[in-house]
């Protein structure tokens, strides 16, 4: 495999399927180590990982009756958000809505998801704790983990403390590097106020992690070791780098150059030897498994209005939770129709290879029967 020409050879279905339940159990037993120091968090940790063996029997026998159930849901719980970040996708796709799934219609299809196999849920937004309901809702389904991406600013003692005592969510706190670089994308303040959250949930002993966007002016800040060091020792414990993707116009030239895009993964294999801490780069990490994970491969996307998507960054739904079941979207013309498509799966040197794509997606998406003409 060849990541700097962007060429692999497409793993046949099954030995994608093993390769991405070792990753997922890889992940959750490097999280067991980082969390040795808390007894609690471990215990629930070993929890999950007897719910990742379980699920993937349940997911196997899906598979004999024609439904391809991901291992991951990525759900946007809501539209809705605090802040107005500069570059954000979520606004560039959606905008505030009266048609968003009520919290009956969230929960019930989490219940669903448990029952298909799903391991565990990232869930986005907006901000998903404007929907207030959510830490109930995600405290329900103990053995499975909710990392829920936030931009922390909603984030008081009161929920620290359900953070405490539902060790299955993981926040990751959004940051852009240092605190003008925050500010500047995230609005005067946010940084302050992300700062004294974090050190809040480390006084308590919360396990939580932050999410960095790799952009070509952020990358030789949230790169640096002592950025790093500095943010463990703040206590994060898991970093997930994502690589930005241009969905709004004027932002083409945040897009990472092709020398710093090459030195991620040397960057990622030097971090996990010598520091404590979870390290995820998107999409470096999905090349180990196959490509893009996209489409039901590894994950399916459900927007805040109950349209199941290929991706977040991929807004094209033939089909929606409001009037099917999960296991019936999961046997979706357009998402087996782009699962075919290995061109739409291959590493592309950057970005979503389904927006960079885009208008071939919409005219695979045309030709699904549940299409609106």
């Amino acid at each position: 495999m060849d990541i700097e020409s962007g060429t692999f050879e497409l793993k046949d279905e099954n030995q994608l399927k093993l390769d991405l339940n070792r990753g997922i159990k890889v992940f959750f037993r490097d999280a067991l180590r980082i969390a040795l120091r808390n007894p609690k968090q471990a215990i629930s940790f070993l929890r999950t990982l007897r719910w990742l063996r379980r699920s993937a029997r349940l997911r196997s026998a899906w598979v004999k009756q024609g439904v391809q159930v991901p291992p991951i849901i990525i759900f946007s719980v809501t539209n809705e958000c605090n802040l107005k970040c500069q570059g954000c996708y979520a606004q560039s796709f959606h905008q505030k809505t009266d048609h968003e799934l009520s919290d009956d219609e969230v929960r019930n299809i989490v219940e669903q998801s448990k029952e298909l196999g799903v391991s565990f849920f990232v869930i986005a937004g907006g901000e998903p704790f404007l929907r207030s309901k959510i830490l109930d809702i995600m405290k329900d389904f103990p053995e499975m983990i909710f990392l829920v991406f936030t931009n922390g600013v909603l984030i008081d003692n009161d929920m620290i403390d359900q953070f405490k005592k539902y060790k299955n969510v993981v926040p990751l706190i959004s940051l852009e590097g240092d605190g003008l670089d925050t500010d500047r994308r995230r609005g005067e303040g946010t940084y302050k106020k992300i700062e004294n959250i974090m050190a809040q949930m480390d006084k308590k002993g919360i396990f939580f992690g932050t999410s960095l966007t790799l952009t070509r002016q952020s990358f030789s800040t949230i790169m640096n070791r002592s950025y790093i060091q500095n943010l463990i020792k703040a206590g994060s414990k898991f970093l997930l780098y994502i690589d930005y993707t241009p969905t709004q116009e004027g932002t083409e030239d945040w897009v990472l150059t092709d020398e710093q895009r090459n030195k991620v993964m040397d960057l990622m294999k030097f971090f996990r030897l010598n520091y404590p801490a979870l390290f995820i780069a998107v999409p470096w990490d999905e090349v180990d498994v196959g490509g893009c994970l996209s489409a039901g491969r590894g994950f399916i996307h459900i927007n805040a209005e109950g349209d199941v998507e290929p991706c977040p960054f991929a807004p094209f739904s033939d089909i929606n939770l409001k009037y099917v079941s999960l296991k019936e979207a999961l046997r979706s013309e357009f998402l087996s129709a782009l699962r075919q498509i290995p061109e739409l799966s291959r590493y592309t040197g950057g970005g979503c290879a389904l927006w960079k794509n885009r208008e071939k997606v919409v005219s695979v998406l045309r030709q699904s029967s549940n299409h609106k003409k």
